[in-house]
Protein backbone atom coordinates (compact mmCIF):
# COMPACT_ATOMS: atom_id res chain seq x y z
CA UNK A 1 0.00 0.00 0.00
CA UNK A 2 2.90 2.37 0.54
CA UNK A 3 3.67 1.88 -3.14
CA UNK A 4 0.11 2.85 -3.98
CA UNK A 5 0.33 5.88 -1.71
CA UNK A 6 3.66 6.90 -3.24
CA UNK A 7 2.06 6.48 -6.60
CA UNK A 8 -0.84 8.72 -5.70
CA UNK A 9 1.49 11.35 -4.24
CA UNK A 10 3.70 11.21 -7.33
CA UNK A 11 0.62 11.80 -9.53
CA UNK A 12 -0.39 14.81 -7.47
CA UNK A 13 3.14 16.22 -7.74
CA UNK A 14 3.23 15.76 -11.52
CA UNK A 15 -0.13 17.42 -12.04
CA UNK A 16 0.87 20.33 -9.81
CA UNK A 17 4.16 20.78 -11.71
CA UNK A 18 2.22 20.68 -15.00
CA UNK A 19 -0.11 23.35 -13.69
CA UNK A 20 2.83 25.55 -12.65
CA UNK A 21 4.51 25.21 -16.03
CA UNK A 22 1.31 26.10 -17.86
CA UNK A 23 0.74 29.15 -15.64
CA UNK A 24 4.38 30.27 -15.74
CA UNK A 25 5.72 29.23 -19.13
CA UNK A 26 8.88 31.37 -18.95
CA UNK A 27 12.11 30.06 -17.46
CA UNK A 28 12.58 33.23 -15.46
CA UNK A 29 9.32 32.58 -13.58
CA UNK A 30 9.40 28.81 -13.13
CA UNK A 31 12.26 26.41 -13.77
CA UNK A 32 12.78 22.81 -12.76
CA UNK A 33 16.39 22.58 -11.64
CA UNK A 34 16.54 18.81 -11.40
CA UNK A 35 15.27 17.29 -14.65
CA UNK A 36 16.46 13.80 -13.73
CA UNK A 37 14.32 13.71 -10.58
CA UNK A 38 11.33 14.90 -12.64
CA UNK A 39 11.92 12.14 -15.21
CA UNK A 40 12.12 9.54 -12.42
CA UNK A 41 8.92 10.86 -10.89
CA UNK A 42 7.09 10.59 -14.24
CA UNK A 43 8.47 7.08 -14.65
CA UNK A 44 7.12 6.21 -11.20
CA UNK A 45 3.64 7.43 -12.25
CA UNK A 46 3.66 5.55 -15.56
CA UNK A 47 4.96 2.27 -14.16
CA UNK A 48 3.14 0.89 -11.14
CA UNK A 49 6.23 -1.03 -10.05
CA UNK A 50 8.78 1.76 -10.40
CA UNK A 51 11.12 2.56 -7.56
CA UNK A 52 10.65 5.72 -5.55
CA UNK A 53 12.82 8.40 -7.23
CA UNK A 54 16.30 8.73 -5.77
CA UNK A 55 16.07 12.50 -5.35
CA UNK A 56 13.37 15.11 -4.77
CA UNK A 57 12.09 17.25 -7.62
CA UNK A 58 13.60 20.71 -7.19
CA UNK A 59 12.50 23.89 -8.87
CA UNK A 60 12.66 27.66 -8.64
CA UNK A 61 9.64 29.96 -8.61
CA UNK A 62 10.45 33.64 -9.04
CA UNK A 63 7.92 36.19 -7.89
CA UNK A 64 8.04 39.87 -8.75
CA UNK A 65 6.17 42.16 -6.46
CA UNK A 66 5.70 45.88 -5.95
CA UNK A 67 7.58 47.40 -3.06
CA UNK A 68 6.90 50.99 -1.99
CA UNK A 69 9.78 53.29 -3.04
CA UNK A 70 11.66 50.52 -4.83
CA UNK A 71 9.22 49.63 -7.65
CA UNK A 72 9.67 45.91 -8.49
CA UNK A 73 11.53 43.42 -6.36
CA UNK A 74 12.13 39.79 -7.20
CA UNK A 75 11.82 37.07 -4.61
CA UNK A 76 13.15 33.67 -5.49
CA UNK A 77 11.52 30.56 -4.01
CA UNK A 78 13.82 27.53 -4.09
CA UNK A 79 11.50 24.54 -3.71
CA UNK A 80 11.84 20.81 -3.25
CA UNK A 81 9.01 18.30 -3.01
CA UNK A 82 9.63 15.42 -0.57
CA UNK A 83 8.29 12.09 -1.89
CA UNK A 84 5.48 12.17 0.61
CA UNK A 85 4.33 15.63 -0.51
CA UNK A 86 1.49 16.66 -0.26
CA UNK A 87 1.07 14.63 2.95
CA UNK A 88 4.12 16.56 4.19
CA UNK A 89 4.92 20.21 3.49
CA UNK A 90 7.12 21.24 0.57
CA UNK A 91 10.61 22.54 1.41
CA UNK A 92 10.75 26.20 0.41
CA UNK A 93 13.43 28.83 0.94
CA UNK A 94 12.56 32.38 -0.10
CA UNK A 95 15.46 34.70 -0.88
CA UNK A 96 15.96 38.24 -2.11
CA UNK A 97 19.01 40.46 -2.33
CA UNK A 98 17.08 43.09 -0.34
CA UNK A 99 16.45 40.87 2.68
CA UNK A 100 18.86 40.80 5.59
CA UNK A 101 19.56 37.39 7.10
CA UNK A 102 17.20 37.91 10.03
CA UNK A 103 14.43 39.19 7.73
CA UNK A 104 14.87 36.13 5.52
CA UNK A 105 14.67 33.77 8.51
CA UNK A 106 11.49 35.44 9.77
CA UNK A 107 9.86 35.43 6.33
CA UNK A 108 10.57 31.73 5.82
CA UNK A 109 9.37 30.78 9.25
CA UNK A 110 6.11 32.75 8.80
CA UNK A 111 5.54 31.13 5.39
CA UNK A 112 6.03 27.69 6.94
CA UNK A 113 3.58 28.47 9.76
CA UNK A 114 1.00 29.66 7.22
CA UNK A 115 1.34 26.43 5.20
CA UNK A 116 1.33 24.25 8.31
CA UNK A 117 -1.88 25.79 9.59
CA UNK A 118 -3.75 25.79 6.28
CA UNK A 119 -2.59 22.95 4.08
CA UNK A 120 -2.04 19.72 5.91
CA UNK A 121 -2.14 17.10 3.20
CA UNK A 122 -3.10 19.32 0.26
CA UNK A 123 -1.05 20.61 -2.68
CA UNK A 124 -0.03 24.15 -1.76
CA UNK A 125 2.65 25.47 -4.13
CA UNK A 126 0.36 28.05 -5.72
CA UNK A 127 -0.88 29.21 -2.34
CA UNK A 128 2.71 29.50 -1.13
CA UNK A 129 3.55 31.61 -4.19
CA UNK A 130 0.50 33.82 -3.61
CA UNK A 131 1.48 34.29 0.03
CA UNK A 132 5.00 35.35 -0.97
CA UNK A 133 3.60 37.73 -3.60
CA UNK A 134 1.28 39.33 -1.04
CA UNK A 135 3.48 39.36 2.06
CA UNK A 136 7.17 39.14 1.25
CA UNK A 137 7.72 42.82 0.49
CA UNK A 138 6.66 43.75 4.04
CA UNK A 139 9.72 41.90 5.42
CA UNK A 140 12.19 44.17 3.62
CA UNK A 141 11.35 47.10 5.83
CA UNK A 142 11.04 45.08 9.02
CA UNK A 143 13.62 46.48 11.33
CA UNK A 144 14.68 43.41 13.21
CA UNK A 145 17.63 45.02 14.85
CA UNK A 146 17.99 45.21 18.61
CA UNK A 147 15.20 47.77 18.91
CA UNK A 148 12.25 45.79 17.60
CA UNK A 149 13.09 42.21 18.33
CA UNK A 150 15.66 41.31 20.89
CA UNK A 151 16.22 37.73 21.89
CA UNK A 152 14.23 38.23 25.07
CA UNK A 153 11.22 39.51 23.10
CA UNK A 154 11.36 36.41 20.96
CA UNK A 155 11.27 34.04 23.90
CA UNK A 156 8.70 36.21 25.64
CA UNK A 157 6.31 35.96 22.70
CA UNK A 158 6.72 32.16 22.49
CA UNK A 159 6.02 31.62 26.15
CA UNK A 160 2.79 33.54 26.05
CA UNK A 161 0.88 31.27 23.68
CA UNK A 162 -0.76 28.09 24.91
CA UNK A 163 -1.60 25.69 22.10
CA UNK A 164 -3.69 22.56 21.76
CA UNK A 165 -3.28 20.47 18.62
CA UNK A 166 -5.84 17.87 17.56
CA UNK A 167 -4.07 15.47 15.22
CA UNK A 168 -5.83 12.90 13.07
CA UNK A 169 -4.14 9.84 11.61
CA UNK A 170 -5.52 7.16 9.30
CA UNK A 171 -4.37 4.64 11.93
CA UNK A 172 -1.88 4.25 14.77
CA UNK A 173 -0.82 0.65 15.50
CA UNK A 174 2.96 0.68 15.55
CA UNK A 175 4.30 0.20 19.10
CA UNK A 176 7.43 2.27 18.47
CA UNK A 177 5.36 5.22 17.23
CA UNK A 178 3.09 4.93 20.26
CA UNK A 179 6.14 4.96 22.52
CA UNK A 180 7.59 7.99 20.68
CA UNK A 181 4.35 9.92 21.08
CA UNK A 182 4.33 9.39 24.85
CA UNK A 183 8.09 9.95 25.32
CA UNK A 184 8.18 13.12 23.22
CA UNK A 185 5.17 14.59 24.98
CA UNK A 186 6.84 13.96 28.32
CA UNK A 187 10.13 15.47 27.14
CA UNK A 188 8.33 18.59 25.83
CA UNK A 189 6.05 18.93 28.92
CA UNK A 190 2.90 18.36 26.87
CA UNK A 191 -0.28 16.77 28.19
CA UNK A 192 -3.21 15.30 26.24
CA UNK A 193 -3.96 11.77 25.06
CA UNK A 194 -3.33 9.36 22.22
CA UNK A 195 -6.01 6.95 20.98
CA UNK A 196 -4.34 4.20 18.96
CA UNK A 197 -6.18 2.06 16.41
CA UNK A 198 -8.03 3.16 13.31
CA UNK A 199 -8.55 6.07 13.10
CA UNK A 200 -5.79 7.38 15.37
CA UNK A 201 -6.30 10.51 17.42
CA UNK A 202 -3.56 12.49 19.19
CA UNK A 203 -4.19 15.58 21.28
CA UNK A 204 -1.27 17.55 22.71
CA UNK A 205 -1.42 20.77 24.71
CA UNK A 206 1.21 23.04 26.22
CA UNK A 207 3.49 25.84 25.10
CA UNK A 208 3.14 26.66 21.43
CA UNK A 209 6.81 26.09 20.61
CA UNK A 210 6.69 22.65 22.27
CA UNK A 211 3.53 21.67 20.36
CA UNK A 212 5.15 22.72 17.09
CA UNK A 213 8.30 20.75 17.88
CA UNK A 214 6.15 17.70 18.72
CA UNK A 215 4.21 18.04 15.44
CA UNK A 216 7.37 18.41 13.36
CA UNK A 217 8.77 15.18 14.91
CA UNK A 218 5.56 13.18 14.58
CA UNK A 219 5.02 14.33 11.03
CA UNK A 220 8.45 13.02 9.99
CA UNK A 221 7.49 9.44 10.89
CA UNK A 222 5.93 7.40 8.08
CA UNK A 223 2.14 7.69 8.01
CA UNK A 224 -0.51 6.71 5.53
CA UNK A 225 -2.20 10.01 6.34
CA UNK A 226 -1.73 12.45 9.21
CA UNK A 227 -2.87 16.03 9.64
CA UNK A 228 -3.80 18.66 12.18
CA UNK A 229 -7.60 18.60 12.26
CA UNK A 230 -7.92 21.57 14.60
CA UNK A 231 -5.67 23.91 16.48
CA UNK A 232 -6.43 26.09 19.50
CA UNK A 233 -4.17 28.97 20.49
CA UNK A 234 -4.69 30.99 23.66
CA UNK A 235 -2.62 34.04 24.51
CA UNK A 236 -1.67 34.01 28.15
CA UNK A 237 -1.28 37.16 30.18
CA UNK A 238 2.07 36.86 31.88
CA UNK A 239 2.54 33.40 30.45
CA UNK A 240 3.92 31.86 33.63
CA UNK A 241 3.82 28.21 34.66
CA UNK A 242 0.63 28.64 36.70
CA UNK A 243 -1.19 30.28 33.76
CA UNK A 244 -0.13 27.39 31.54
CA UNK A 245 -1.33 24.77 34.02
CA UNK A 246 -4.70 26.52 34.28
CA UNK A 247 -5.30 26.08 30.54
CA UNK A 248 -4.67 22.34 30.52
CA UNK A 249 -7.66 20.04 30.05
CA UNK A 250 -5.56 16.89 30.54
CA UNK A 251 -3.23 16.19 33.48
CA UNK A 252 -0.58 14.19 31.56
CA UNK A 253 -0.33 12.53 28.18
CA UNK A 254 -1.64 9.01 28.30
CA UNK A 255 -2.75 6.43 25.82
CA UNK A 256 -6.51 5.90 25.87
CA UNK A 257 -7.93 2.62 24.62
CA UNK A 258 -11.71 2.52 24.38
CA UNK A 259 -12.95 -1.10 24.26
CA UNK A 260 -11.59 -2.15 20.94
CA UNK A 261 -13.80 -4.15 18.62
CA UNK A 262 -13.48 -5.19 14.99
CA UNK A 263 -11.66 -8.21 13.58
CA UNK A 264 -8.21 -7.05 14.63
CA UNK A 265 -9.50 -5.57 17.84
CA UNK A 266 -8.34 -2.20 16.61
CA UNK A 267 -11.45 -0.17 15.94
CA UNK A 268 -12.07 2.02 18.94
CA UNK A 269 -15.48 2.64 20.43
CA UNK A 270 -16.14 6.17 19.23
CA UNK A 271 -19.09 6.55 21.60
CA UNK A 272 -16.69 6.17 24.51
CA UNK A 273 -14.28 8.63 22.90
CA UNK A 274 -17.16 11.10 22.66
CA UNK A 275 -18.00 10.74 26.36
CA UNK A 276 -14.34 11.09 27.29
CA UNK A 277 -14.09 14.34 25.27
CA UNK A 278 -17.37 15.56 26.74
CA UNK A 279 -16.04 15.06 30.27
CA UNK A 280 -13.00 17.14 29.35
CA UNK A 281 -15.13 19.91 27.88
CA UNK A 282 -14.03 19.15 24.30
CA UNK A 283 -17.18 17.58 22.85
CA UNK A 284 -17.26 19.96 19.87
CA UNK A 285 -13.96 18.45 18.69
CA UNK A 286 -15.67 15.13 18.01
CA UNK A 287 -17.61 16.61 15.14
CA UNK A 288 -14.47 18.15 13.66
CA UNK A 289 -12.89 14.73 13.59
CA UNK A 290 -15.76 12.62 12.40
CA UNK A 291 -18.18 15.07 10.82
CA UNK A 292 -21.14 13.82 12.82
CA UNK A 293 -22.90 14.97 15.95
CA UNK A 294 -21.65 12.90 18.85
CA UNK A 295 -24.18 11.29 21.19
Amino acid sequence: TTEMANHEEAEIQISELDLLSSMFPYEEEFAVTDQLALAELKHCVENESAEVPSSKVQFILNVKTEVPNVSMVEFSMACALPFKYPTVLPEITVRSSLLSRSQQILLNSDLKTYLMQNFSGEPCMLSAREWVKDHAAAYIDKNLSSSSMTASDATQSEVTTFTRLWIYSHHIYNKQKRKNIIDWAKELSLSGFCMPGKPGVICVEGLQSSCEEFWSRVRRLTWKRILIRHREDVSLEGGGHAETQKQRKFPTLEEKCFDAHGAKGNHMDLGQLYHFLEEKGCADIFQMYFGVEGH
